[in-house]
């Protein structure tokens, strides 16, 4: 666990989410403050703080990650109706816990652009 790092903290069970998929690579839990009727956030389980500090030895969680979004929205039923996922890449990007994670967003209309 990376310092004080919440998604750490969260993977390892010492502060507790509403997780919805956990496989030896990613976690994928409900966000505490959603942005839509379902909000999602899909996490590697090592520590890589933001897109910026990925390599080409992360090619495999980036596409575990991507590919468990789509799964999550064929589960939860919005797959069809259209769905949203984001990556903030650090301070301008809009992110605001250092630790790699994809929102995946549904449930409503999103407008583009997002702001």
């Amino acid at each position: 666990m990376e310092n004080n790092c919440l998604f750490c903290g969260i993977i390892k069970g010492e502060v507790p989410a509403a997780k919805v998929y956990e496989d030896e690579m990613c976690l994928a839990f409900k966000d505490i403050n959603p942005q839509a009727p379902i909000h999602i956030l899909l996490v590697p389980k090592e520590h890589v703080a933001s897109l910026a500090d990925t390599d080409d030895s992360h090619e495999m969680v980036l596409g575990k990650l991507l590919s468990r979004a789509k799964k999550l929205a064929g589960e939860l039923g919005v797959d069809r109706e259209g769905y949203r996922v984001v990556v903030n890449t650090n301070e301008n990007g809009g992110q605001t816990v250092f630790h790699l994670h994809l929102h995946l967003l549904a449930g409503r209309v999103f407008l583009f652009p997002p702001g």
